[in-house]
């Protein structure tokens, strides 16, 4: 039997102990030791309270700060800026004030501006002055800049056929009021003057310009005019300074690209590029008597030709003025262009131009001053100070190009290898008259044949010779319709070596004619209409297609975005097509423009900005003008 003792002097203690505890519990020990825990509770969140406050102020001051030297940073604004600040802070009742005077670093000379200020508020604390902090110091700072350094801008301008329609655009005086074509002001409830597309853009062009210049130094902002249609005019002076364009002539001045030019965002003037033919592919209009090309793939036209950097408003405003309509659309063409002429590859052309007279008959004297002038320097295709332009895509400077059409990409043409060069077999002469009697016809049932009527006799100038065989040689006569000829045509009665035909060059020939009439009267008169236009017409030039340049626009404006310039997108008045494409190229949101039928712009709401073209482009050069918060 196991049996439990118990010491009953150690029981006794332990049951003391726990009377002595019940006791001190409820004498309020544990109580005290809960309330020290809220205490502490409180205090955080009191603490957390005064922080709270504290990040209030701050945040406030800070936000009223910036404004202030945001203000003040403009350069348009012809108060003193440190007057801008210290009123800004003052009437703005934000806690605080400023530490000392805001410093500005204004530099007219380049039109920019820097201001710097400095804040501070005392925020009074509610809990943290138990431990000894009865305020807290919040200290803030601004700096505001406006400042580009140098602008470069390509003006990419649709200048198609599809420009000479009317748009939606209203003709307007200054003040906004409806005018007519004399400068009247239109009554309340007349009927408006809707200006042609081209006509809206080259009033919008200009005042554009006229934005980006005001109150701006020139010599930091250079822009190049870029129109296209189906093809881009680089001009004589821009070409020639391209070491690697081909020089089978000189009657135009385009260049055919690769497709895969169209990856890169620079054209290199080194590498070999060949010059657009020039050729007109298929003139409707042309007859035994009119075998001109009209018009021709690469424009000749006035205004059509590329103006390189420059900063001469009135050298702009004029080009402006001079645009023509016509043509097909090659946006692609044209974003090809316009990144060109903002890439550093481009400077070795630029800073020829640079040093080149615009007029080269103009007369010099012996210290190179224009003569009969007081020590006036000739002037230069492009202004000497862009002379190290364009800039390097890390240096100070803002690139941008500015993209408009109305339309979308259409078809445009480029002669084949086979007939780009070299001698045709065609020879010409043009000391020559030729009569040729036309007639119409019927048939005669009666007499079972066909019978001319209402013949008339037509004179042409010049005779071809084209030579169908060399070996025995034979020539054919185009405007007499004969071969067995074994010379080319010589005029008779003319003395020696005078009156000779001359063999053409292939540019020589589609300068002379058109790629349907070579066919249909050198060739198909011998040779046979069906053979002679697969031959000579449809297998002499390619067509590049819509789709084709839809996908060279995409590439092109892709590979220019790497180098973070700026592209802003023009639809005006455009199919969704072309909208689409344009949209694509752009930047983003905030760089591209729909203006749409009336003249309003789609910004994605119901009621939309109505913005017009003219608007529009403000709206660009405002942006690109705009102040940068740099801290």
């Amino acid at each position: 039997m196991r049996v439990f003792k118990c010491s009953t002097k150690k029981f006794e203690q332990a049951a003391s102990s726990a009377h002595r505890f019940s006791q001190n519990e409820d004498g309020g020990s544990f109580t005290i030791f809960v309330v020290l825990g809220f205490v502490l509770i409180l205090a955080t969140a009191g603490i957390g309270v005064d922080i709270m406050n504290f990040e209030r102020d701050r945040a406030s001051l800070q936000g009223t700060l910036d404004r202030a030297v945001l203000a003040a940073a403009n350069v348009k604004q012809e108060l003193p800026p440190k007057e801008v600040v210290i009123s800004y802070i003052e009437k703005s009742n934000v806690r605080g004030k400023l530490v000392g005077e805001p410093d500005v670093d204004d530099n007219p000379d380049i039109g920019s501006r820097k201001v710097t200020a400095h804040a501070e508020v005392d925020v009074k604390t509610h809990f943290m002055h138990f431990f000894g902090y009865p305020t807290l110091k919040a200290s803030v700072t601004s700096v505001a800049e406006e400042a580009i350094g140098s602008v470069e801008i390509s003006l990419v301008l649709d200048i198609s056929g599809s420009m000479r329609h009317a748009s939606a655009t209203t003709l307007k005086d200054d003040a906004g009021n409806l005018i007519d074509l004399n400068g009247n002001e239109i009554p309340e409830g007349g009927n408006p003057v809707y200006l042609t597309k081209l006509a809206a853009l080259q009033d919008a062009a200009t005042k554009f310009v006229a934005a980006m210049y005001e109150k701006e130094n020139p010599e930091k902002i250079s822009i190049s005019i870029i129109p296209y249609s189906h093809q881009v005019n680089a001009g004589a002076n821009l070409l020639s300074n391209m070491t690697g364009v081909t020089t089978e002539h000189t009657y135009s001045h385009c260049v055919d690209f690769e497709e895969a030019d169209f990856n890169e965002h620079y054209i290199d003037p080194a590498r070999t590029l060949n010059r657009s033919a020039h050729f007109d592919f298929d003139n409707y209009g042309d007859s035994y008597t009119s075998e001109s090309s009209d018009p021709y793939n690469c424009l000749t036209r006035a205004g059509s030709s590329i103006t390189p950097l420059t900063n001469v408003i009135d050298d702009l405003n004029k080009h402006i003025a001079a645009l023509t309509h016509g043509g097909n659309t090659s946006i692609d063409t044209g974003v090809k262009w316009g990144a060109a002429l903002l890439d550093p590859q481009f400077k070795p052309v630029i800073t020829k131009l640079s040093q080149q007279n615009a007029d080269p008959n103009v007369q010099l004297d012996e210290d190179g001053y224009v003569k009969g002038t007081d020590k006036q320097l000739p002037k230069k295709v492009v202004p000497p100070e862009f002379s190290d332009r364009p800039k390097a895509y890390e240096s100070n400077v803002k690139k941008v190009l500015i993209v408009m059409t109305d339309g979308q990409n259409t078809s445009s043409w480029e002669i084949n290898d086979d007939y780009r060069s070299g001698y045709s077999d065609v020879w010409y002469n043009p000391n020559s008259e030729h009569t040729k009697r036309h007639c119409k016809y019927y048939w005669s049932r009666r007499q079972q044949r066909y019978v001319e009527y209402d013949c008339q006799n037509t004179t042409a100038s010049g005779e071809y010779s084209v030579r169908i065989s060399e070996n025995p040689p034979e020539y054919f006569y185009t405007r007499q319709g004969t071969r067995g000829h074994t010379t080319p045509f010589e005029e008779e009665g003319t003395p020696e070596g005078e009156g000779n035909s001359v063999r053409l060059t292939y540019p020589e020939l589609w300068n002379q004619v058109n790629l349907d009439w070579n066919a249909r009267w050198n060739y198909g008169q011998w040779y046979g209409i069906s053979q002679s236009s697969t031959k000579w017409h449809s297998n002499a030039y390619s067509t590049i297609s819509s789709t084709t340049k839809d996908t060279r626009t995409n590439n092109i404006c892709a590979a220019l975005k790497t180098k973070d310039v700026d592209i802003y997108g023009i639809a005006f008045e455009a199919p969704e097509a072309g909208a689409t494409v344009i949209k694509n190229c752009s930047s983003g949101e905030g760089f591209f423009f729909k203006v749409k039928d009336g003249g309003s712009l789609d910004d994605g709401t119901e009621e939309g900005d109505n913005l017009s073209l003219a608007q529009v482009f403000q709206t660009i050069a405002a942006s690109i003008k705009q102040l940068r918060l740099t801290q």
